[in-house]
């Protein structure tokens, strides 16, 4: 199988390039590589909640000058699908850096399904299209811009996986003995609501109905659908996702599987009918004062490294570990910044957007700013008072936690980030300590005050 893929314009470690390639030669296991992508491409056709017909949307290519990331959304958004394939599957060539999309639909799909153990394929990304080569011939496909519900994923995903460790790790046979149990897309909707939660269990996972410490939650199994695709190439299975209690609630959680020399993982969201664009995870970050500046700083020390060190870029910025993931956080709102479960690292991709445009596209971010704008917050007290027409709403902060009357928070807990209420209150406080800060000493800056 080979490869050749170049940006249609872009950031490289050696500055800005016209047309970056950054891979070009033979890809070993062809056909699992195949299985892999086509994977990829099933998960971005796919809407797995009120599922319908969905256009081919189009994956994202990284080089991190080790390996190649190929990245998707389901047409919901509710499942995130990464394959990674890895230096020791490239086949000893070299791999560059930058960032594209590629498009994937049915003349593709085709191609890729009729790839033999050593069927030849030739995959190259230009500037403006894809061509793929086969037995067949040629198949050309134009490239689209991605939709802004992937970047605000792209932006949710890094700080939901980050929270993740291992849970359980199975052999390649239970793997497919467990996985095929599962409910598939399209099942009833009695199936598809069936395990919860899952635990480890001897050497494989079983069900329970209620999380447990060391219980993996499995939201919508159906959403599993793309990974059968790959088990007859599938070398074992780890499961990742959040520390939970018997009070949690539901939990995202991440299904990677290993095939040689890749790994191809499906991140699900707590819930079927939840995609992760809406999770609000990058809100507290959008709405810092400090992490603008800190992520600029940042921004500089970045160089497309595989896995970017977090001890490091604290060194080298100056800034603490806690400020230096903050500023990860935002630099992934413009898809700069994504999280490998397998390695728990951030890894850096370039993608054409910036800060602002994700600021711009988070519906509860402009409607807090609007709150303050209008003057709707009142920091007299705690708790703080926040009038939406003829609604006031209790905003109540107790070290960390922050608390408020409103039908979002009763509905949320704070599992999707904060309300509106609560990011106008951050934003008001920021506005006034800002004006404190600068406003002129009477004593000192005047002829006429104290001497």
């Amino acid at each position: 199988m080979t490869l050749s893929l170049q940006t249609c314009g872009g950031a490289t470690p050696a500055g800005e390039a016209a047309h970056p390639v950054f891979f070009r030669g033979f890809r070993a296991h062809a056909q699992a590589a195949a299985a892999g992508l086509l994977a990829v491409a099933d998960v971005a056709a796919a809407r797995y909640y009120q599922p319908q017909r969905s256009a081919w949307l189009y994956p994202v290519v990284t080089g991190n000058g080790d390996r190649l990331r190929f990245e998707s959304f389901s047409g919901c958004c509710g499942v995130y699908a990464r394959l990674d394939m890895l230096g020791e599957a490239l086949d000893g060539n070299e791999t560059g850096h930058g960032t594209t999309n590629i498009d994937v639909n049915t003349p593709l799909r085709d191609s890729l399904t009729r790839v033999g153990p050593a069927g030849p394929l030739s995959l190259e990304v230009g500037p403006d299209e894809l061509t793929v080569t086969a037995f067949e011939g040629p198949v050309v496909e134009k490239k689209v811009p991605l939709p802004d519900r992937w970047l605000r994923g792209f932006a949710e995903t890094q700080v939901i996986a980050s929270g993740f460790d291992p849970r359980a790790e199975l052999s390649a046979a239970e793997a497919v003995r467990f996985l095929r149990t599962l409910p598939r897309q399209g099942a009833s909707r009695g199936a598809a609501r069936g395990a919860r939660w899952v635990v480890p269990a001897g050497r494989s996972l079983r069900a329970t109905t209620r999380p447990v410490p060391g219980a993996v939650c499995l939201p919508g199994p159906e959403r599993l659908a793309a990974l059968p695709r790959v088990l007859r190439h599938a070398e074992g299975l780890r499961v990742h996702g959040p520390a939970v209690t018997p009070d949690s609630v539901p939990a995202a959680s991440a299904w990677e599987v290993r095939l040689p020399g890749m790994r191809l993982t499906l991140t699900l969201s707590p819930d079927a009918s939840r995609g992760f664009s809406g999770e609000g995870g990058v809100l507290d970050a959008l709405a810092s004062q400090e992490s603008p500046e800190d992520a600029e700083s940042v921004s500089a020390l970045l160089a497309w490294d595989p896995a970017v060190d977090i001890a490091d870029l604290a060194a080298h910025s100056g800034l603490g570990p806690q400020r230096v993931r903050a500023a990860l956080t935002r630099l992934g709102t413009p898809g700069r910044i994504g999280y490998d479960t397998a390695e728990a690292a951030y890894f850096h991709r370039e993608l054409p957007y910036d800060t602002g445009r994700a600021e711009r596209h988070n519906p509860r971010l402009r409607a807090a700013q609007a709150l303050v704008e209008a003057r709707a917050v009142c920091l007299d007290g705690e708790p703080v008072t926040v009038t939406v027409d003829d609604h006031h709403h209790r905003v109540r902060t107790d070290g960390q936690r922050v608390t408020c009357t409103c039908r979002w928070w009763a509905e949320h807990r704070g599992s999707r980030g904060p309300c509106k209420h609560a990011l106008a209150v951050r934003l008001a406080r920021q506005a006034a300590a800002g004006r404190t800060a600068t406003a002129p000493n009477p004593a000192v800056a005047s002829p006429g005050g104290l001497r």
